[in-house]
């Protein structure tokens, strides 16, 4: 039998226009009283369900994370109460007993024998980088869906300068555009309008332009991403300074500072992470409940002493996009050691790059746990010095690697001083 823990707590099943609470109170020991009343959603009604609350003298309150719809009421809840905001997978009622009024009677039973886990709900400050950095995020993919619409455009012209740039909107792309959108109907003028390695390709870019049936709609249907874009780009330059703000309002300027000095997290990488996480590290038990809350470590699924499928969960997409993006800028940086566990990984599982990336982003994440809990910028450990054995072991096994590629080594200095010779059916 489970034990209650919580003597006065409420319920709130979540809907757009109607809230069904429900309260039980009662000590511990004995069955709860418990009451049912309908809200309404407008400000009115949330004030009226806080004084009926308070008069009760609830002191827990649980609540789905339903949409948008929880946020008015944990507004006006979150600073009277301890609100708990469950994840709907976790607290599903019964199938054929699910009506508003019984899924908060549900609720408010979990919450009293303390079988709900609350999600991670950040302070105000925090919500509101959030805001900012999710909505940076929203407009680069805005600004890339206009990009490709710009690209459709020309294909349906017979422009296929897509097949010969790199980057259509680079410096080469966009001067050759501006020219088709003018009506220079010159190929090779066109084409001299290219930069770099480009100039090396003039071929190549008259054939892609060549007998194109770009016209007037064509033009206009251009025109009309181009001032999009020029918007889109107007609105994160505007975001990323709104960010900053954000961050030296909030007080989080060492903390950004700091996990900047992990590899590959830069600037805005930092503060998407920080929007995410938050600054106070004691609100996850460990690093590993950190890893597991952000979905970036191996699912738990063991049954019957076998291990069944171990995929990362959902976590946080937000996070764990940011960390991926950073995993592939850490992967390619020289001379640092979250490069060589990815290629060592990547190598180890027959070349699966996605299997790489996670696991470089669960180190990643661990590194941002340390740097916020300890307030302290990372710095890179040196490799120790060699010793003589392994150094030993290093000279045999090149040593052998070159005898198999036909390359016979014939003295060398080791410990043992003993010469290597290839055997015969590897020289």
């Amino acid at each position: 039998m489970i034990r209650a823990a919580v003597e006065r707590c409420a319920g709130i099943d979540i809907g757009k226009d109607v809230l069904a609470v429900c309260i039980m109170v009662g000590p511990l020991d004995q069955e709860p009283r418990m009451e049912i009343r309908q809200f309404l959603t407008i400000r009115r009604e949330l004030d009226r369900l806080r004084q009926w609350l308070a008069d009760e003298q609830v002191t827990h309150v649980a609540m789905e994370s339903t949409g948008s719809y929880w946020k008015p009421v944990f507004n006006v809840l979150e600073d009277g109460f301890t609100v708990y905001l469950a994840n709907p997978v976790e607290v599903k009622n019964r199938k054929g007993h699910k009506t508003d009024k019984k899924d908060g009677q549900w609720l408010a039973h979990l919450l009293r024998h303390a079988m709900i886990t609350p999600s991670f709900i950040p302070p105000r400050p925090i919500r509101e980088l959030r805001d900012l950095t999710r909505r940076r995020k929203r407009m680069l993919g805005n600004a890339t869906s206009e990009r490709n619409r710009v690209q459709k455009i020309l294909e349906d012209a017979n422009v296929k300068l897509g097949s010969v740039l790199s980057d259509l909107f680079g410096v080469s792309g966009q001067r050759m555009l501006e020219a088709l959108l003018e009506g220079e109907t010159d190929l090779a003028k066109i084409a001299a309008l290219g930069k770099g390695r480009v100039k090396r390709r003039v071929a190549d870019v008259i054939a892609a332009l060549e007998g194109h049936q770009m016209s007037e709609h064509h033009r206009r249907m251009i025109h009309f991403s181009l001032e999009h874009l020029q918007f889109l780009e107007k609105q994160i330059a505007e975001l990323d300074r709104q960010i900053e703000v954000q961050i030296e309002r909030a007080g989080l300027i060492p903390q950004w500072e700091a996990l900047r000095s992990i590899p590959g997290i830069e600037q805005t990488s930092a503060a998407t992470v920080l929007a995410e996480t938050g600054a106070d590290m004691t609100q996850f038990e460990s690093e590993k409940h950190f890893s597991s809350w952000a979905g970036v470590c191996p699912g738990n699924n063991r049954s019957a002493g076998k291990n069944k499928s171990s995929r990362t969960t959902k976590g946080n997409p937000w996070l764990r996009s940011a960390l991926a993006e950073c995993a592939w800028a850490a992967a390619a940086k020289k001379n640092c050691f979250i490069r060589d566990k990815f290629w060592r990984i990547a190598t180890r599982s027959g070349g699966r790059k996605k299997a790489a990336i996670m696991a470089t982003c669960h180190t990643l994440l661990l590194l941002v746990y340390r740097v916020l809990d300890t307030g302290m910028p990372f710095t890179p450990k040196d490799a120790p010095p060699l010793t003589d054995s392994q150094r030993d072991r290093l000279i045999r096994h090149h040593i052998r690697r070159l005898g198999k590629l036909g390359i016979a080594v014939r003295s060398c200095r080791t410990r043992s001083s003993h010469p290597y010779s290839p055997p015969e059916g590897e020289r």
